[in-house]
């Protein structure tokens, strides 16, 4: 039923336990995870473009962390399972919409607030895209 799962990180607590959760989640069912950072191109656009290179190459570096916290969680789990990583640029939403219609993922996994903190009514803004355009059940986990 369950075959692959996308778990989008950004490597904030929401997200944390959210990996948790798809990780115990696709260990039920023999699952592989692709946890998947996307860099927001638009917090590099908006800056002056001398400071472009410095800003992608700490977003590449906060993916990083953010992917390590993933394979870390899966370290210290009784079932580690199979974990694959990827980094793509542009819109979160529209990008984790399209990571998991290009892998034919069968779920995707997220945190309902992400490194902005950001307070929607329900669910952060890009959560919420997810929910409305993705083809796949979206399992979304709230911070405790």
């Amino acid at each position: 039923m369950f075959e692959t799962v996308v778990v989008a990180t950004d490597g904030s607590e929401s997200v944390s336990r959210a990996a948790e959760c798809t990780l115990d989640f696709a260990a039920r069912f023999d699952a592989t995870v692709h946890a998947l950072y996307v860099r927001d191109e638009g917090q590099v656009e908006t800056l002056p473009d001398r400071l472009h290179d410095d800003v992608r190459n700490a977003l590449d570096e906060q993916a990083e962390a953010a992917l390590d916290t993933v394979l870390e969680a899966n370290r210290r789990t009784e079932d580690s399972i199979e974990i694959e990583t990827a980094v793509r640029g542009g819109q979160p939403a529209k990008q984790i919409v399209g990571y998991a219609r290009e892998i034919d993922a069968d779920a995707v996994a997220m945190g309902t607030r992400g490194r902005s903190g950001e307070h929607s009514f329900l669910l952060g803004s890009v959560a919420e895209r997810v929910v409305r355009t993705c083809p796949v059940p979206v399992l979304t986990v709230r911070q405790l």
